[in-house]
Order: structure tokens, then C-alpha cells, then sequence
């Protein structure tokens, strides 16, 4: 059996100090809206309480699908590769980017410096690059791209897309679980500036080719959608909510679910996959982590 742990939107807290050259455009909203009310949600305490509980299941291999960032400032770079050292050794923590990690011009080359460890694949190449780890094959995504304030949309883009669509044949026929990773969701109940704006075209690759699980963020939310595969098949679509967020049962006026993550058993390969999905994240009141059983596929 093959256990694959998924966190997502750790957005570390508390923001650093920021000189005010830094906050010109894009960065100033953010900075603002960080001081109105995320500073209450995010909190590395929660954060520092479920990444224990995580280490606690002994997972083979940990999957971060975005948002160590908040506003893409220059220290949270160097910050958030001290936290994804605390997770594990670069082999065993895959991460791909997401819209606050590449929140301005310049923050690309920012979260490449500072992470590249952990978002290459086996050989070395970027997006989509892939990290063969026992029977599974992890396939990272990026749909962070550059956006103007107030919007956070995500893109993969063609080329993308047509490489992706390479990997699910090959790793089909090598017999491997194929686990996508993105930070926006293929299917989404946000409004239309947080989306994916190409999802269709995803959704069409992963219609076309298969995957057997594909893992997402940035909704902030427990989701379980089930995409079109080939012939008749379903592909389950996860996401967890911020790693980091305190119940919004104690946050009036907040609408999240409270700090999460799941776990994903791996088991089969020639007579067919297995795949249990648990969650375990705090309770309603953020007093206690609880465990959920999600489905079996």
C-alpha cells in the first residue's frame, strides 16, 4: 500500500513586514485585504497542530497543491522553502504553485529559486513535470499565472494540456496510478474571477486520456467532483481546504471550512487500483482533528 497525504493554501502566517515600494499595484489590495480579515484565518498554529497530526500518519509521500504566499512578497520565498524542509526531504513533497505564489511580475522566478527542490520532476523538468514514487505517478501542474488586482484565475495553457495529455497515455500503459496535480479546481462554485478559465480544456484532456485521481486547493473547501473519463469512467476531482484556517464557526462573517487535509491508501496495479480517501481535519469549533472516511474508488 502506497499513502499519499494532500495539503493545500497554507498561506503562511503572520505576513512579513513589507517597505512601501513593495506594496505598489497588485501587492497594496492584497495588503489590505490581508489586514481586513485573512490575518484572522490563517493561523500557524492550526497550521502547526494539523501538520503534526500529518506526520503522525506516516504518509509516503506529501502532495502541496499552492499558496504558500500570500502576496508574493520577496521574504515569503525563502520562508516557505524553510517550511516545506520541516515537511520532508524534496523526493517526498511534491508542490506546485499557485495564484498568490505567482501573485505579481517577478514572482515566478521568485518561487522557482526558492522551490524548484520540490516542483521538478525526476529528470529535472518544470511544468508538467512528473515524480514516479512506487505505483504511483505524480503529474504537477502550474495554473498560476499573473493577474490584475482582484482577480485570481488560473491558466495551464496549451502546452501544457498537450504534454499532459502525453504523460496519462504512457503512465496508462506502464500500469501506474496517474495523480494529477493542480491548485484550481476543474469544477468550482467560486465566482468567475477565481476560476480556472480553461477547465473545460482540462476537463477534455482527462475525458480523453484517463487519470485516476486528480488533486486541487484554492477553494478553501472539502470538494469531491467526479470528471468524465474514458469510456463511461469517473475521476475524481479532491480538494482540501487552507491548511492553515481556523473554523469561520468561530470567525463571524467567514465562509471556509476549518484546517484539513486527506489521505489517499493506494493499493493494486495489475488486477486493478484501490484507492481509500480519508480526511482528517478540526472540528466545526477547531478544538479537536477529526477523521472522515470519504469513499472508496
Amino acid at each position: 500500500m502506497f499513502t499519499l497525504a494532500h495539503l493545500s493554501d497554507p498561506h503562511l502566517a503572520p505576513l512579513p513586514p513589507a517597505r512601501l515600494v513593495e506594496l505598489a499595484g497588485k501587492r497594496l489590495t492584497g495588503w489590505l485585504n490581508w489586514q481586513r480579515k485573512r490575518h484572522l484565518v490563517h493561523d500557524r498554529a492550526t497550521l502547526k497542530a494539523l501538520l503534526a497530526d500529518l506526520q503522525a500518519q506516516g504518509p509516503d509521500h506529501i502532495a502541496v497543491t499552492g499558496d504558500i504566499a500570500n502576496i508574493g512578497l520577496p521574504a515569503e520565498y525563502a520562508r516557505g522553502r524553510e517550511w516545506l524542509a520541516s515537511l520532508g526531504p524534496a523526493r517526498d513533497v511534491s508542490f506546485i504553485p499557485g495564484n498568490h505564489d505567482i501573485y505579481v511580475a517577478g514572482c515566478a522566478g521568485m518561487a522557482a529559486q526558492a522551490w524548484s527542490a520540490n516542483m521538478q520532476g525526476d529528470a529535472g523538468e518544470s511544468f508538467p513535470y512528473v515524480r514516479r514514487r512506487g505505483p504511483v505517478a505524480l503529474i504537477g501542474l502550474s495554473s498560476g499565472v499573473v493577474t490584475a488586482p482582484f482577480m485570481a484565475t488560473g491558466e495551464v495553457g496549451p502546452a501544457q494540456l498537450q504534454k499532459l495529455a502525453a504523460l496519462l497515455d504512457m503512465f496508462k500503459a506502464e500500469k501506474l496510478f496517474r495523480v494529477v496535480l493542480i491548485h484550481h479546481p476543474p469544477v468550482s462554485l467560486a465566482a468567475h474571477h477565481k476560476r480556472l478559465i480553461d477547465a473545460d480544456a482540462l476537463k477534455a484532456a482527462i475525458a480523453a486520456h484517463g487519470a485516476e485521481l486528480l488533486l486541487h486547493g484554492h477553494d478553501h473547501r472539502s470538494m469531491l467532483n467526479w470528471l468524465d473519463g474514458p469510456e463511461g469512467s469517473k475521476v475524481p476531482a479532491v480538494g482540501v481546504p487552507s491548511a492553515s484556517a481556523k473554523s469561520s464557526k468561530i470567525l463571524p462573517g467567514m465562509d471556509h471550512d476549518p484546517a484539513g487535509y486527506n489521505l489517499y491508501r493506494i493499493k493494486g496495479r495489475d488486477e486493478g487500483w484501490s484507492c481509500e480517501m480519508i480526511s482528517r481535519g478540526f472540528n466545526a469549533t477547531g478544538t479537536a482533528i477529526v477523521e472522515r472516511r470519504l469513499i472508496t474508488a
